[in-house]
């Protein structure tokens, strides 16, 4: 039975979400928000906050209302959680009707004639007629307690096995064609016969492990390779994710959870231990897809092919998930650099692991992978083309509903291209160096500080950086007036860029945090020796209209030495009409600059 969503809406406005969770977790409150340790994975430093009507975990990515709280933590359904819930409003449950008491019976059995199908199709794997199934199946590296824990199948190539096999358990044609096991043939000439024939059967299940319906893999000859379930009511191929009743613990525990593009490479990687893996049903990411890997994780990582059609997947997805970007969430793109024609579940067996580890390790940003895509992969754009890939990354961030997480797009594109615009083929090694420490928007700055060695300032551009950094550090609503500011510069200190990144992200992802709980989440992320150097610039925190008068002068003379630094690039002789209006330009404004920063 579904719930009236006005009750939905005053069972959340009676309880609060703080009090539940504080029954788990001991909660300090920051500002308008609470801070804890995650109830969902082990760790020694908050990233577990809590607002009024929703949670987040900034180190799992755990994230829902009072609801999903309760079915996480308690690990309990939607239903038994509002009922939980309900008993600490004081509110009475709504009745369902007759109809719907009915409708959900109904249901029960449906979900119960699935089963009965599934383990048919078990059966007929092991009998002599599926005995080519089960040889590609173990041709494919699967071990049989994997073939039996993944309950895959095999249907014959008979139009009337499953029909008949089930029928002697009292299921009815009429239920067989309302789950779509049955096809009725449209002449109405003959009788409904079976859907799936001479095929590889995988069961797909919900989140609770509920089949919901099933994919075909084609023995012999033919079309279509793959076939499934039609859409009916339990099976929703745009809202399924072949895997997730194995993947979604396992991802909260890993902190990510790997999108494949097929049954097998599901199966694949998940016995070779990448547990947290699913698929979608033959078809694009939708919508209801991206929410329902958000749920689990912030930022989910695309793993496909590496050739041309898995570009193009991977394009379709990005072109997806634009409009319902928000901050906080995002996308990685893994495309896998092999010289190989295998899927993902034949590389992770014949190859090393530490090769699949490092292509998921090196997953691309979003806003990475679509620069890449617009710009052909090249360190250079040339001229006449840099407008032409500005509109179109433009368009791209066309698409992004959010404001915050579209100006952060727009930003990173805009210094992408800069950066592209002043590469030189021979300071090509300078400008590699620069261009690690431009900023990757959606992608959280993680160091390790064993390999960290700090080198005091010797130069009036490191001290204007490291001041920046304090400032920022110290005084976080600095950002909300300037955040631009530090969005558009590359630091020449790598140390000092990696943690000018970090408080960029933090400051879209924790909204109106104070420095302590800033600090703290940049200590945890692993750049507490640079952030000690950085605050021990300022003995005291300043003023307000002192922070801001500082904040203006570092900025005025960084943009005095950059700008004096690209005219020293631009050579003064043998120059054509168009570079001569640029160094023109470039001069006036370091003069304007020159007069600025005093």
């Amino acid at each position: 039975m579904s719930l009236p969503q006005g009750f939905l809406d005053e069972l959340k406005a009676r309880v609060s979400l703080a009090e539940v969770i504080g029954k788990h977790v001991r909660l300090i409150r920051r500002g308008r928000q609470y801070q804890g340790l995650c109830p969902f994975h082990g760790e020694k430093t908050p990233s577990f906050h809590v607002w009024d009507d929703h949670y987040h975990c900034f180190g799992c990515g755990a994230h829902g209302s009072i609801i999903d709280f309760v079915m996480q933590a308690d690990k309990v359904g939607f239903r038994e959680a509002v009922e939980r819930l309900a008993v600490l409003a004081g509110l009475a449950l709504p009745q369902p009707t007759p109809q719907e008491q009915a409708a959900d019976r109904r249901r029960g059995r449906l979900v119960d004639l699935l089963g009965a199908a599934s383990r048919y199709y078990c059966q007929m794997l092991r009998m002599p007629e599926g005995r080519p199934a089960l040889s590609y199946l173990q041709g494919r590296g699967l071990a049989d307690a994997a073939i039996d824990g993944w309950r895959l199948g095999f249907a014959p190539d008979s139009g009337q096995a499953l029909k008949s096999a089930l029928a002697r358990e009292g299921i009815d044609e009429a239920a067989l064609l309302e789950v779509g096991l049955l096809v009725q043939p449209e002449d109405g000439r003959r009788g409904a016969y079976d859907r799936f024939r001479g095929r590889v059967i995988f069961p797909i299940a919900d989140q609770r492990g509920r089949i919901r319906g099933f994919g075909g893999r084609l023995m012999g000859p033919g079309e279509p390779k793959y076939l499934n379930t039609p859409e009916t009511p339990l099976f929703h191929k745009g809202r399924l994710l072949y895997g997730i009743d194995r993947a979604a613990e396992a991802a909260r525990t890993a902190q990510t959870i790997i999108v494949v593009e097929g049954y097998m490479d599901v199966i694949g990687l998940a016995e070779a231990g990448w547990r947290h893996v699913v698929a979608p049903l033959g078809t694009a990411l939708t919508e209801d897809h991206l929410r329902a890997l958000w749920s689990l994780v912030p930022e989910p990582v695309l793993l496909f092919d590496p050739d041309a059609a898995g570009e193009r997947a991977a394009l379709r997805a990005a072109e997806r998930a634009l409009p319902l970007l928000k901050p906080g969430f995002g996308l990685r793109m893994a495309l896998l650099r092999v010289d190989t024609a295998d899927d993902p579940d034949r590389i992770a067996a014949r190859w090393p692991k530490q090769m699949l580890h490092r292509t998921l390790q090196e997953a691309a940003p979003l806003s990475d992978f679509l620069f890449r895509i617009e710009n052909r992969g090249r360190l250079h754009v040339p001229p006449e083309e840099r407008a032409a890939v500005e509109a179109r990354l433009r368009q791209r961030t066309g698409l992004i509903a959010d404001a915050a997480v579209r100006a952060h797009f727009d930003r990173a594109f805009r210094d992408r291209l800069w950066q592209a615009a002043r590469f030189r083929s021979g300071k090509a090694g300078r400008d590699r160096s620069a261009g690690a420490s431009r900023p990757q928007a959606g992608r959280s700055a993680i160091v390790d500080e064993s390999k960290r060695v700090w080198t005091a300032p010797t130069d009036r551009r490191t001290r204007a950086e490291l001041t920046l950094c304090a400032l920022a550090a110290g005084s976080p609503r600095l950002l909300d007036r300037h955040e631009e500011d530090l969005g558009r510069l590359a630091f020449a200190d790598a140390a000092l860029d990696q943690l000018r990144q970090l408080l960029l992200v933090l400051h879209a992802t924790l909204g109106d945090a104070d420095a302590a709980t800033v600090q703290e989440e940049v200590r945890r992320r692993g750049l507490g020796s640079v952030l000690d150097r950085v605050i021990g610039e300022l003995p005291a925190a300043p003023a307000e209209q002192e922070a801001e008068a500082a904040w203006a002068a570092e900025i005025a003379l960084l943009h005095k030495l950059l700008l004096k630094q690209e005219l020293a690039r631009e050579p003064a002789a043998d120059l054509s009409a168009e570079a001569w209006e640029r160094r023109r330009a470039l001069i006036r404004a370091t003069l304007a600059a020159e007069k600025e920063s005093g």
